[in-house]
């Protein structure tokens, strides 16, 4: 029995030396990644590439590798339609150079967006400046900024950010499926 365990432990050894301190990794890999490069939905481009460094496997038995991506969709924020960005992933190059086409769809990642707050604020008083003028310059009447103000801060809500991923954040995602690349 004690060679058995012995036999195995030397076999695990050998396969992680051949694979250069990383495990192969497989279908349903939950990985972490650093993005290299900032992204903001205001100036991506499909086909724009992306790039996850000190990638690392959930489990730890892969670590230190470089994963490769495009952006493949885009919308930017506008009146009532906020940002989104989709990130697909590869390739999986592992520290010792062993590259794997991959399928990696990206599970979770920091972004950050703007607050609305300024905006919201400029369009309620923007619009009580409106409502109050054309209340009292067409009907003579007033109250007309008060529904100003409620209309122009509705309006402001309702107008989406851009959405900025930034470099240095960490990006989340699975393998759907691996295969490995021949050498070259």
């Amino acid at each position: 029995m004690r060679h058995l365990l012995a036999l195995a432990a030397m076999i695990t050894g050998i396969a992680t030396l051949t694979t250069g301190g990383s495990a192969a990794p497989y279908a349903g890999t939950q990985c972490a990644g650093t993005i290299t490069t900032t992204i903001d939905t205001g100036t991506a481009t499909v086909g724009q590439p992306v790039t996850l460094t000190n990638v690392r496997s959930e489990s730890g038995d892969m670590t230190g590798a470089t994963m490769y991506g495009t952006i493949t969709r885009v919308v930017r924020a506008g009146q009532g339609r906020p940002a989104q960005v989709q990130m697909t992933f590869n390739r999986l190059r592992l520290p010792n150079g062993t590259t794997y086409a991959i399928n990696g769809v990206v599970t979770g990642m920091q972004t950050n967006t703007k607050n609305n707050a300024a905006k919201e604020a400029g369009g309620a008083v923007a619009g009580m400046l409106v409502g109050n003028m054309l209340l009292k310059t067409i009907f003579h009447a007033s109250g007309g900024g008060l529904l100003g103000a409620a209309g122009g801060y509705l309006i402001a809500k309702n107008n989406r950010q851009n959405m900025t991923i930034p470099a240095g954040s960490v990006v989340r995602v699975e393998l759907r499926s691996v295969r490995r690349q021949a050498s070259h």
